[in-house]
Formats: C-alpha cells, sequence, structure tokens
C-alpha cells in the first residue's frame, strides 16, 4: 500500500517500535488505499460523530463544529458560538409522525449547551451559564430527553428545557453515562457507577433519584459502556474490567488484568519489571455484542461475553497508549494511538510453538471470578485453552499527532481525526477508482462521445 506521510511521526511512548508490528507497503487485506486531508480545524480535533450515512461533524479544542460530507470530503457547514474547547458532542433525532431531524448536541468548556442545526447551521437553542461545564451527553430517544453529565446530572426536553436536576457528591463529577432499561441511567464519578431513575409524573413533569452505588472498582473509571439490552460493562484505570447485570445492576464477571511477577530472585528485579499504572490503564472499551474489545494500555484484548474469558490479546499493539477502537466483525477489528497510527487486525491461531498466553511477558487475566478476592493477585500461571492472537493486517499512517477516534462509513470510508489539527478520509481505492470510471462514461454518454 502506498503509504502517505504528512509530517514526521515520533512515538510518543518508551516503547520502541518492534519489528513484528512492520507489516511492509503491500497489505492485501487493507482496503484503504486512498486517502484524502480535511482541513478546517486549528487546534486539537478530539470528537467525531456521524450524523447520516454520509455526513460526520468533528469539534475539539477550537470550539467550533465542521460538518463534512464523507463522499466529497467538502466541508458543508462552520458552527460558530463557542468561545472555548468542545467538551462533548452528540446528535439528537426526533422522530415526529411523518418526519425525522437529526440536530446536534454540543458542551463545552465555557459552561454551555448548543442545539445545531446541522442543514443550515444555525444555532437553534443554547444554554449558558451551567454550574459547570458539561462532560459528557446521553440522549434518551424513547423519552425524547437529553441528559448531561458534568458537576451535576441534568435532564432536558427537546426544547432545551430544564425537566430536573441532580447534584453530584464527586469532586472529580460525571464523566460517563449510559441508557440501562426501566428509565435508569448509569453515571461513571470517579471510581463508582451511580444509578438514577427517570420517573414521569402523570402531569409530564419529570424527577430523577439516585438508587443505587456501584463501589466495587478500585480505581477511576475510564469507560462506560452498553453490551446489548441486559448487559452493560465498565473499565478502570487499573486493568478492571466489569459486566453488569443492567437489570438488577450485579456483577456477572470482574476480570482484572494482572501483570505476572518475573521469577528473579531479587524483589529489585521485580520491581523493575512491574508495569506502570498506564500500561495497565483500560483507555476505551467497545462491543458488537458477542465481544468487547478493551484498549489497555498499549495493547488489546478481546473478552468473550458468552464464555467470559479472553479469546485473543496483543499486549503491544501499538508504540503508545490505545486511544479508539472499533470491532469490525467477530474477527476483524481497528484500533488507533497517540503513536499517531490506526491499525487494521485479524484474531489468528496462535502457532503451535508460541508460548502460552499466560507465560513470559504476557500479564494474566484471572478467569472467571463473580466478585473480587482480597489479598496480593496470585502469581500462579493460569493455562487459557483456545487463545488466540491479533495479527496486524493493515496499518494506516498519515497522521503526524495522536489519532484521538475514527468513524467507519463502511463502504463510503473511515474518518479519523487528530492532535495535528487534521481529519483524514479513507477511501477504499478500487471502489474509488472504480466510481471514477463509472462517472467518466456516464458524462461521455451524455455528451454524445460514445
Amino acid at each position: 500500500m502506498l503509504r502517505w506521510i504528512l509530517g514526521s511521526r515520533e512515538a510518543q511512548g518508551s516503547v520502541e517500535k518492534s519489528s513484528v508490528l512492520c507489516i511492509g507497503e503491500e497489505q492485501p487485506k487493507n482496503w484503504f488505499t486512498e486517502l484524502q486531508v480535511l482541513k478546517g480545524h486549528f487546534d486539537i480535533v478530539r470528537f467525531l460523530v456521524q450524523i447520516d450515512d454520509f455526513r460526520c461533524a468533528s469539534a475539539g479544542d477550537d470550539g467550533l463544529v465542521l460538518v463534512w460530507n464523507v463522499e466529497t470530503g467538502e466541508r458543508l457547514q462552520e458552527l460558530r458560538g463557542h468561545s472555548q474547547q468542545i467538551t462533548a458532542i452528540t446528535t439528537f433525532t426526533c422522530n415526529d409522525d411523518l418526519t425525522s431531524h437529526t440536530s446536534l448536541i454540543t458542551a463545552s468548556s465555557d459552561r454551555s449547551l448548543s442545539l445545531w442545526d446541522p442543514d443550515t447551521g444555525n444555532r437553534v437553542q443554547t444554554i449558558s451559564d451551567l454550574q459547570s461545564s458539561v462532560k459528557c451527553l446521553l440522549v434518551l430517544e424513547r423519552l425524547c430527553v437529553l441528559a448531561s453529565g458534568g458537576g451535576e446530572l441534568c435532564v432536558w426536553n427537546k426544547e432545551f428545557e430544564l425537566q430536573c436536576h441532580k447534584p453530584n457528591h464527586s469532586d472529580t463529577g460525571i464523566t460517563a453515562l449510559i441508557e440501562l432499561p426501566k428509565n435508569c441511567i448509569a453515571a461513571a464519578m470517579d471510581k463508582e457507577i451511580v444509578i438514577y431513575r427517570l420517573t414521569v409524573s402523570t402531569d409530564s413533569s419529570m424527577s430523577v433519584a439516585e438508587i443505587r452505588c456501584l463501589s466495587d472498582h478500585q480505581d477511576r473509571i475510564r469507560a462506560l459502556i452498553n453490551v446489548n439490552d441486559g448487559l452493560f460493562a465498565s473499565g478502570s484505570h487499573a486493568g478492571e474490567l466489569i459486566l453488569w447485570d443492567a437489570i438488577d445492576w450485579n456483577i456477572l464477571a470482574y476480570e482484572h488484568i494482572l501483570w505476572e511477577e518475573s521469577q528473579a530472585s531479587t524483589q529489585a528485579e521485580i520491581r523493575l519489571a512491574a508495569p506502570k499504572p498506564s500500561e495497565m490503564s483500560i483507555q476505551h472499551l467497545t462491543t458488537n455484542g458477542r465481544h468487547i474489545l478493551a484498549a489497555v494500555g498499549s495493547g488489546l484484548y478481546v473478552y468473550s461475553i458468552l464464555t467470559k474469558t479472553v479469546v485473543a490479546y496483543r499486549k503491544v499493539a501499538h508504540d503508545s497508549n490505545v486511544l479508539h477502537t472499533m470491532l469490525l466483525s467477530d474477527s476483524e477489528l481497528m484500533s488507533c494511538s497517540e503513536d499517531g497510527s490506526v491499525r487494521m487486525w485479524e484474531i489468528q491461531d496462535l502457532p503451535l510453538h508460541a508460548e502460552p498466553a499466560s507465560a513470559g511477558f504476557f500479564g494474566m487475566w484471572t478467569f472467571g471470578r463473580t466478585h473480587k478476592q482480597p489479598g496480593p493477585p496470585s502469581k500462579k500461571v493460569v493455562d487459557v485453552p483456545n487463545i488466540r492472537t491479533l495479527e496486524l493486517t493493515g496499518d494506516l499512517i498519515g497522521h503526524s499527532g495522536a489519532v484521538q477516534m475514527f468513524v467507519s462509513f463502511r463502504e463510503n470510508g473511515l474518518v479519523t481525526c487528530s492532535t495535528d489539527h487534521l481529519l483524514i478520509l479513507w477511501k477504499n481505492g478500487e471502489r474509488q477508482s472504480h466510481l471514477r470510471s463509472l462517472a467518466l462514461f456516464q458524462k461521455l454518454e451524455e455528451n454524445e462521445e460514445l
């Protein structure tokens, strides 16, 4: 594959790039052979959100929200109004009897919320002078309301009228929100997950009440996701992955990434071999309902929800921390990192001569625990049957800074954003060539030249 280098890219971590991960110019399973650089931001681009099949919005530290056409790379709208960096962005779709319209909602460090029409670029509503900055947004489409989390939990209707609010007891505030069944919301606050319930009265007024506090994590919660209607998952800075029942909020599985201690005879050598906290931190979780993909430090782990075990791993997948992941299928996935790369992976069987998954360099998982065990981690090596590995199949190199996240438009391409202020639109080169040929023949036919 032809590699495009927009600038010199140095790994931001201390891990030396492994030659095993260099797959060369020929990447037959990597169809992203054409790219288009999208310019418009003048600071770090942290967020991407899909509006529909052909449009996405980008936002970041410059306070701008830009709307793009992913087919052409055209900048459609420039939404200006925030005076400081964007801290959260989401879409809000309200379905009427005959029509459906998708709006954009943004939150900023300027302590304001804004509702935008991405078709016209107009700011429809805005709320200023909030008590604190909003760190996360959640749309509950069934109730047609918006929840915002930060120093407090607030619930707004589609006209941006405050319905109810609840102050929280954490100094760090709410950092993540997900919707649960029975009009409940799970909010991540430091080491805890607080469950709130929304109640709609007969006069259509709404109230919110805290009904449960889950304090099972030992460190700050970094990721919180819905798995399916009955499950959700959370990941912590200390490498804890907890699978929860979404109805009664009980722990269904508790997995902790334990780094196997060296067999060295001296305590000093063991201390030198201990991982840094960032190497165990779960930065991002994603799921397809059957597996959970965890970004842990610079590594990737695929966890089976059915068997409640890790089925594949790559301890060092990037040169620096992995920031965002996506499961393309049960066997294919994608990740991006602080090192500026976007990588495609395929789950494959380990070669026969490979070491067991928990031996040597590998940090083992403790399998099958439904409750945390007190005391120090076990040093016993666990033999994990049927463990598989992640093999690199594509390496997308184009950004000169940390890639914050990406959004897939399937056959229409992939959009990435970065600290280099750029977006890159990655395309299937063969498909684009075919489309250009069809367009050319159509034009010739219209001009009666064929």
